[in-house]
C-alpha cells in the first residue's frame, strides 16, 4: 500500500492544494499532477464516471505522486468498497448530516479490528505480492474519511459527526449551504459565511482539520488568515473553461484595438 503523502503532509501542518475533477479521463489527472497539486477529488457524485475510468485516473495520480481521493454520490457499501479497491486513498463523502452516516462508512472502509471492510488482495495491496495481513494494517492506516458539511442540519450536527475518530479533515460545502438555508448560491452570504464559522470553530475544538473551497484570491486569503490549510481551488471543468475563455478574450481584444 503506497503512503498517503496527504495525511502526511497535512499531520504536519503543510497547506495542501487539490482539485476536483470532474472529466472522466486520466490525461486530466496528469495535467494536474504535473502542475504540483498535492491531491485530487475524483468526483462520483456530478458525473456518470464508471469504476474503470475511476482506476485510471487513480493510476494516473499514482504515477505524479499525487493523493487520489474520491467523492462518492452516497454511503454505500458497493460503492466505497469498489472505490477504495481502485487504489483511492480516501473518501470524499458530501451531504454528511448525522454521525451515523460516518459510522457507516468506517464499517465499510475499514478492515478489522475498525470496521468490516470486505477482504481483498486486488491492486492496491499488490495483487497479494505481499502479506495481506500487513496490508490491512497499512490500509487501515492510511485510508481518509472525508465528510462534507452541505446543510444546516449538517452545521448543527457537526460536533458528533467530527467526534467520530476516522474523521481525516472536513470539507465545507457552501453551495448546497447556501440553498439550504433559502439563498441559493450566494455563497457570501452572511448567515452562510456564520455557518461556515461555526463549522470551523467546532472543527477546531474537536481538533479536526478544516478545508476550503477557495472561490476567489479573497475568499483564499480570508480563510489562510483563519487557519484553514487545505484548499480545494475548484474544479478540472471550470478552470478549463476559464482559462480558455481568457485566452479567447485576450486575443479578441487586441484585434479590437487594432481596428
Amino acid at each position: 500500500m503506497r503512503p498517503n503523502k496527504l495525511k502526511e503532509k497535512i499531520g504536519r501542518g503543510e497547506p495542501v492544494f487539490g482539485l476536483f475533477v470532474s472529466i472522466p479521463h486520466p490525461v486530466v489527472v496528469e495535467m494536474i499532477g504535473y502542475a504540483e497539486y498535492d491531491f485530487v477529488i475524483i468526483d462520483c457524485e456530478h458525473t456518470t464516471t464508471n469504476m474503470e475510468s475511476v482506476e485510471h485516473m487513480v493510476r494516473a495520480a499514482e504515477l505524479l505522486d499525487m493523493t487520489p481521493l474520491v467523492r462518492i454520490s452516497r454511503v454505500d457499501r458497493n460503492e466505497i468498497l469498489k472505490v477504495l479497491d481502485c487504489g483511492a486513498q480516501g473518501i470524499v463523502i458530501p451531504h454528511v448530516e448525522h454521525k451515523e452516516q460516518i459510522e457507516e462508512a468506517v464499517r465499510h472502509a475499514y478492515y478489522h479490528p475498525i470496521g468490516m471492510r470486505s477482504l481483498n488482495s486486488g491492486r492496491p495491496g499488490a495483487f497479494a505480492k505481499y502479506s495481506l495481513t500487513g496490508y490491512i494494517a497499512k490500509a487501515n492506516e492510511v485510508i481518509m474519511l472525508v465528510p462534507m458539511i452541505e446543510s444546516a442540519e449538517g452545521v448543527n450536527n457537526c460536533e458528533s459527526i467530527l467526534s467520530v475518530p476516522q474523521v481525516s479533515f472536513v470539507l465545507e460545502g457552501a453551495a448546497d449551504l447556501s440553498q439550504s438555508l433559502g439563498v441559493p448560491w450566494d455563497t457570501d452570504h452572511p448567515e452562510v459565511r456564520r455557518q461556515l464559522e461555526q463549522v470551523h470553530e467546532t472543527a477546531q475544538r474537536c481538533q479536526v482539520p478544516y478545508a476550503v473551497v477557495s472561490r476567489s484570491t479573497e475568499h483564499h486569503q480570508r480563510w489562510a488568515e483563519h487557519g484553514a490549510g487545505i484548499f480545494v481551488l475548484g474544479d478540472d471543468r471550470n478552470t478549463a473553461f476559464r482559462a480558455y475563455q481568457s485566452k479567447l478574450n485576450d486575443y479578441r481584444r487586441v484585434m479590437e484595438r487594432g481596428q
